[in-house]
Parts: C-alpha cells; sequence; structure tokens
C-alpha cells in the first residue's frame, strides 16, 4: 500500500483542529502537514450539531481562538455564528487547502526504529484504506463519539406513539409546530433546547432526575461592544479575553473555597428571575457548585419562557413510556407529542482510533496524562483537551504552541523523539477529570489517569498551564529525547 508523509498529521478539522494548523504555520512554517476530518465539512462539533438554539456555554472572548479577534456583538453566540468563524479562519490562512476530507482514522502504529506513525485512515463510506506516514500525530478529534450519543434504557420505549430524537442526530426536517415536547436532561443541551424549542412548540417541558447550577449571563459584552469605538478590534478582544479569563478562574475557585456562598448567589438570581413563588427544589442541586459544570443561559432565556408559562421544569424518575409519553414515578404522566433524549454524550478518545508503541497496544485508561497535552510513554503525539472548568479553546490554544515549542527544540537539537516518562515513585495516579458528571463517571475506566503533582497534573488552571506550556522548559526532566 502506497503512503503518503508530512511532518504533522492533525486529526480533526473542528475548533481545535483548524487552530493547531495556525500554530503550525506560523511557529513552524517549514513543516509539512495535513488534516484528516472524517466529515465533508469544516467545523467539527459546531458542524455536527444542528438542534434548535444549539449555541457556545462559554463566552466567545476565550472560545475564540487566541489569535483571531470575535468581532461579533454576541459574546455568547449561536453555533452558525461559531461555525462560520472556524472555516474563515482556515480560509483565510489557507488550512482549508490541507484537509483532506471523508477520512476516518482507524489506527495508528509508532515504530522507533523509523521515528514514525504509520496511520491508516478508512475512505467512507467506500471502505477503502488510506496509509500515511507522519513524524508527529495531534489529534484534535474531540472527546466523544460522533456516531452516538448515549441513551439510557427506558421501559417501554417501544410502545411510545410518538417521535424520539437525539440532540446529536436532530436533522432540519424535524417538525415540533404545535406539539407537546418534553426533554429529558438537565445539561447545557436541555437548557438550550427548552427555551429554543417554545418558538413553535404547544409547550415545552424539561424532564429532569435532579436539577443543575444554572446561572444567567449577558449575551452581548457591553463594556466591549462600547470600546469597539475607540480601540482597535485586536485590542478589545484581548482586554475583553483577559477579563473574562480573571472571571471565570475566580468564580470557580470561589467555588470550590466557598460553596455555600456561590450556592446562595446562583438560587438567588433565579428566584429573582423566577419569582418568589417559584418551587425552588427545579434549581436545587444537593451537590456544591463546579462539582458538575454550571451551565450558562444568555440574558435568562431559560427563565423568562417558565415565567411566560410557554415552558415547565418536572423534576421526578421516570417509571416507563406509555403509547402517549411519559409515567412518573409520583404517578403523574406527562403527555408528550416528541421526546428529546438530552441524555448526554458517549466520551471517547482519539476517535476510537486503536493506538500501539512498537507493536504494543496502548490501552488509553492506563496512560497518565502529561501537561494535559500528551501521554505516558507514547512518543511524538498529543492530544487537545480543553478546560471543563472554562473554554475549550483556551487550553487548545496552549497544547497547539507546545506542540510547536516541541517540534522546534527537536529540530534544534537534529532530534527525532520526545517521549514523556515518569522515573518519580511518588507520583500517585488519580482520575482524569474531578467532575461527577454522569458523562464522565460512565467513560471513568477509558480515561487516562493524571498525577498528583506536575508535569502529570491536571490543574484545569490557565494562569498555570500558560506558565508550563507557553513558558516553561520544553527539556524538563521527564521529557525524554532521542
Amino acid at each position: 500500500m502506497a503512503s503518503e508523509h508530512f511532518d504533522v498529521l492533525i486529526v480533526g478539522a473542528g475548533l481545535s483542529g483548524i487552530g493547531a494548523a495556525y500554530h503550525l504555520q506560523k511557529e513552524c512554517p517549514n513543516k509539512r502537514y495535513a488534516i484528516l476530518e472524517r466529515r465533508q465539512a469544516i467545523g467539527g462539533t459546531w458542524d455536527l450539531f444542528r438542534y434548535p438554539g444549539i449555541r457556545s456555554d462559554s463566552d466567545m472572548f476565550t472560545l475564540g481562538y487566541n489569535f483571531k479577534p470575535w468581532t461579533n456583538p454576541k459574546a455568547i453566540a449561536d453555533g452558525p455564528a461559531i461555525r462560520q468563524y472556524v472555516q474563515e479562519t482556515a480560509r483565510e490562512n489557507g488550512i482549508d487547502k490541507k484537509i483532506r476530507y471523508g477520512l476516518r482514522v482507524r489506527t495508528a502504529s509508532w515504530s522507533s526504529k523509523t521515528a514514525t506513525w504509520t496511520v491508516e485512515a478508512e475512505r467512507e463510506p467506500s471502505g477503502e484504506v488510506v496509509e500515511f506516514t507522519c513524524n508527529f500525530l495531534q489529534m484534535c478529534s474531540g472527546y466523544y463519539n460522533y456516531d452516538k450519543g448515549y441513551t439510557p434504557e427506558f421501559a417501554g420505549i417501544e410502545n411510545y406513539k410518538g417521535q424520539v430524537v437525539h440532540p446529536q442526530k436532530w436533522t432540519q426536517d424535524i417538525d415540533y409546530a404545535n406539539k407537546k415536547v418534553v426533554i429529558i436532561g438537565s445539561g447545557a443541551t436541555a437548557v438550550t433546547l427548552l427555551p429554543a424549542m417554545t418558538d413553535k412548540a404547544a409547550h415545552v417541558t424539561m424532564l429532569q432526575r435532579s436539577p443543575t447550577y444554572v446561572i444567567s449571563v449577558p449575551e452581548q459584552d457591553i463594556i466591549s461592544n462600547k470600546l469597539r469605538r475607540f480601540l482597535p478590534e485586536k485590542i478589545v478582544y484581548r482586554l475583553a479575553r483577559t477579563r473574562n479569563v480573571g472571571l471565570t478562574m475566580m468564580f470557580y475557585n470561589l467555588s470550590r473555597e466557598k460553596p455555600k456562598l456561590v450556592r446562595r448567589f446562583l438560587l438567588g438570581q433565579i428566584r429573582r428571575q423566577l419569582g418568589k413563588d417559584y418551587d425552588m427544589t427545579h434549581f436545587s442541586p444537593k451537590y456544591n457548585p463546579w462539582d458538575e459544570r454550571v451551565c450558562a443561559v444568555p440574558n435568562g432565556d431559560l427563565f423568562k419562557v417558565i415565567r411566560q408559562g410557554k415552558a415547565s421544569v418536572v423534576t421526578d424518575h421516570i417509571d416507563h413510556f406509555t403509547e402517549h409519553g411519559i409515567l412518573l414515578k409520583s404517578g403523574k404522566e406527562l403527555e408528550a407529542d416528541m421526546v428529546v433524549t438530552a441524555t448526554g454524550l458517549n466520551l471517547q478518545m482519539f476517535g476510537g482510533m486503536a493506538v500501539t508503541v512498537d507493536g504494543k497496544a496502548i490501552e488509553i485508561g492506563k496512560t497518565m496524562n502529561y501537561k494535559g497535552a500528551m501521554f505516558r510513554d507514547v512518543p511524538n503525539l498529543a492530544m487537545t483537551f480543553g478546560y471543563t472548568n472554562a473554554s475549550w479553546t483556551l487550553k487548545a490554544d496552549l497544547t497547539s504552541e507546545f506542540v510547536c515549542r516541541l517540534l522546534n527544540a527537536m529540530d534544534k537539537k537534529g532530534l527525532k523523539q520526545c517521549t514523556p516518562r515518569n522515573s518519580d515513585p511518588s507520583v500517585v495516579e488519580e482520575n482524569f477529570l474531578n467532575l461527577a458528571s454522569g458523562y464522565i463517571q460512565r467513560a471513568a475506566a477509558n480515561l487516562p489517569k493524571q498525577g498528583n503533582k506536575s508535569p502529570w497534573k491536571l490543574y484545569q488552571n490557565y494562569a498555570l498551564d500558560m506558565a508550563m506550556l507557553r513558558f516553561g522548559s520544553v527539556d524538563d526532566g521527564v521529557m525524554v529525547f532521542s
């Protein structure tokens, strides 16, 4: 089988992959690279998800790239605007010409003899296998299974006469006009869908087993929009980005140190929007803020539609589906013409790709993260995995910058291989993510581990990561070059 060789192969043409390509072109202009993308379009998550109201739950001053200012007046942006931003970035920098579409990466095999990865990709839907080799492999394929979202087993669902849709499989021909809709779930997707579907639906009900913390945030950044009249776009973007990073870190740290105070604040702002007579049990989680992600809603749109009577929230457990809806454990039946299962994602590392190093299979669940970017004993491979307590792209940019620094350091020394090795017996393995969210708990065994101290610890802290990835020495005694 004939293979094509590149200095760097990037897997995934979404937010992370396009950003990785930009940094590579800028910092390592002599490197020949290609992007392998399974789908037929740029955008990743922002091209896949098309459900009503799809939007970011992070502000675009931090979800945007550090090199391309976000100029749209909306700081909390909808999916089409984000997709356009990613596509525009690719076009402006010629990155779109480096993408190979319709290729699903199946295997990656490292050989220390040749210091190369051999990557096999399947051309969908024909099934033809295409081979590539590269010196460095950069995985920007996200963290979940694109084929199938998570749906629990629901008793009696086969008897239900209405339509059942998972948001990950939403298509433009789905019609919910004048229908009674029940959304199962309470996470970011559910709180986005609820207000968005009230434009056409007869009524929308969010059915949750337990509440999630929700915070109302301004859809537009008034300060930045005013500053645009006087200052260049790049300066406005940099100021907003710095401010929002600081506020996010402060809010997260305060949630950890004084959870009762933050809980009072979060519930208080909901009470003010829903009124003193509203049953607050629907928005009062039993856990502390940031034990799971806090959901952001722009301009309190969720609370407005509840207040207007267009939507409601029910906290209960499902007993079984009936012909016309859902029977709850309490005995109440929710009538539904359509049920949307906003029940989460199936986490998946490397897009399901099988990895071997010198003939030995690598089990991702048994590896250990290095600087949130690489893995113990796996040479010349990096993976982008964004923050869970801040914007994804903040970490994506830092990871790409670190990869470029590594490549340049190896070129300077005439070396070809870099491998994180742990020789410190005091390093103790811990869970990769310290969140209680169901989708993370379900996948815990398949996620890499983190260590209890640097550089193996995943700090979820932009300032610490910036010091380590952008400014810290690449030759830190843990990274072994050869």
